[in-house]
């Protein structure tokens, strides 16, 4: 069956979708059960993508990227998450925190940092998270203090994505105090991890996209020059909440890649596996079933390439970034549990794909702002 059709894909998004299909197909999915139970980092396959000129191409030409719009790259995760959810990770989050230094860092920093991730030459990745706070932007305790021309960051960072692997990565860290406007009292730092006081390690064992890796990271007296700020001192929690608005778009793109996957999956099992003399496709329950799925799917899919127009176009976009993010993964996490009520016994098998997929359909309701969050966004910005 064909759930990721054109139908809703702008046509200058349909040749990176192209792409992107025959790049999964080739790399992606063979080799998903693998990096799934080995639980390894995918690296040839990333060095795949980045010859293919599939990963970090949202860089801006004069960068060294190809400038992929919001529908490009949402077309594009479409069909690396449907391939596989932790491989498609690693490729996205090979770039991560690159959007903020190319859309408000200098060209200097765009020369120095961003043009090598868009090469192929190194990797990037975002800290914010911590250990104790996760969808509280403004409530991140790890510290920057101005000393001299240098800024001093102490404090933790946790589930960043390449905080092992990557070169670079952007900091979220305060860098005020003001009690009546904690929405000025961080900012955003470009922070090399070969960095005096940088230290970071993998968190263990993980139950779902297996394939991505995330680290622990600690600043001890971390020094970096204060050229490597961000835009301005203090504009870091409003230059974030821009990048989710785009970034929970492609996150519910995660949603429908892993969605599109289940369907898949239960839709060729229910064909085939007889039960009672028959196919079980042909009880009435199984065919409700699998109504409300594809009913679901389309639903999430259509209002997913909606929002995009929207945030793409700037209109009320924070009210639409959530509003996807919430349907889409939540409807991942619905139709993979379906898939594996159908696969019954097999389901547990890791080795089935169903059971990868409803273990890593878990993870997107929580990353890029929980669903609860969400939902308060979307309260508070309805039109």
């Amino acid at each position: 069956m064909e759930l990721l059709d054109d139908s809703l894909i702008p046509e200058r998004a349909r040749d990176v979708k192209a792409e992107a299909r025959e790049f999964a197909s080739e790399y992606i999915e063979p080799n998903a059960r693998e990096y799934f139970q080995s639980g390894e980092y995918p690296r040839e396959i990333l060095e795949a993508g980045q010859d293919a000129g599939l990963v970090a191409q949202d860089v801006p030409e004069e960068w060294g990227g190809r400038g992929f719009d919001l529908a490009q790259l949402l077309a594009l995760t479409e069909e690396f998450y449907r391939a596989d959810a932790g491989i498609a990770l690693t490729l996205q989050l090979a770039s991560f925190g690159c959007e903020m230094t190319y859309e408000y860092g200098t060209d200097e920093q765009c020369e120095e940092y961003v043009r090598p991730v868009a090469e192929g030459d190194q990797l990037s990745g975002l800290a914010v998270s911590e250990p104790e706070t996760g969808s509280d932007l403004a409530g991140m305790q790890t510290q920057a203090e101005r000393d001299g021309d240098e800024y001093v960051l102490n404090g933790e960072k946790y589930w960043i994505g390449n905080g092992v692997e990557a070169d670079w990565v952007t900091v979220y860290a305060q860098t005020g105090d003001d009690e009546d406007d904690r929405y000025s009292n961080h900012s955003l730092f470009i922070v090399p991890t070969d960095t005096d006081g940088y230290e970071a390690e993998h968190i263990p064992e993980k139950m779902a996209m297996r394939a991505s890796k995330q680290a622990h990271i600690t600043f001890d007296d971390c020094r970096v020059p204060a050229e490597n700020l961000i835009g301005s001192e203090g504009a870091g929690f409003m230059l974030l909440a821009d990048f989710f608005n785009h970034g929970r778009v492609i996150v519910a793109g995660h949603g429908i890649g892993l969605a599109a996957a289940a369907i898949e999956e239960a839709w060729e099992f229910t064909h085939e596996r007889e039960e009672f003399g028959r196919t079980i496709n042909q009880f009435q329950s199984v065919q409700h079933g699998l109504a409300d799925m594809l009913t679901a799917f389309e639903s999430a899919r259509t209002l997913t390439w909606r929002a995009c127009e929207n945030v793409a176009n700037r209109t009320n976009e924070g009210y639409w970034a959530a509003m996807a993010k919430t349907k889409a993964t939540e409807t991942a996490v619905d139709v993979a549990e379906q898939g594996m009520q159908f696969h019954g016994g097999r389901s547990v098998l890791d080795e089935r794909r169903i059971a990868r997929v409803y273990r890593d359909a878990r993870v997107p309701v929580i990353y890029e702002g929980a669903n609860e969050v969400q939902r308060n966004l979307v309260y508070r910005q309805a039109p």
